[in-house]
């Protein structure tokens, strides 16, 4: 559970890079190693991540919605691609047994 505190400070940080603004290193390293070591601070921070990532995401719509639910998004960066050009593609990202069932785990 994160402190009151914490959970302020990883807010306003989170925030700042939900708006495209500057962010410090020293916040960014701050941010991630919070993250690891505790499960809400991590959806927080995929959650600004996917904002900064689909600057036309607005409130209400199916993108924010998703994002609300901490699905979808920021996947690109471990497989390498950005949606899908095919059922086939769909079907070949799910069946990936390259790493075993570990990418499929939750935290």
């Amino acid at each position: 559970m994160l402190s009151h505190n914490y959970r302020m400070k990883l807010e306003e940080i989170c925030g700042r890079i939900a708006r495209g603004e500057t962010v410090e290193l020293s916040e960014i390293i701050w941010c991630e190693k919070l993250s690891k070591h505790n499960a809400h601070a991590a959806k927080i921070l995929r959650q600004a991540r996917r904002s900064v990532e689909n600057p036309d995401m607005k409130e209400g719509d199916l993108d924010d919605f998703m994002n609300q639910l901490d699905l979808g998004g920021l996947g690109h960066e471990r497989f390498g691609r950005r949606g899908f050009d095919s059922p086939d593609d769909l079907h070949d990202w799910f069946k990936r047994d390259e790493d075993g069932d570990e990418w499929r785990r939750r935290d």
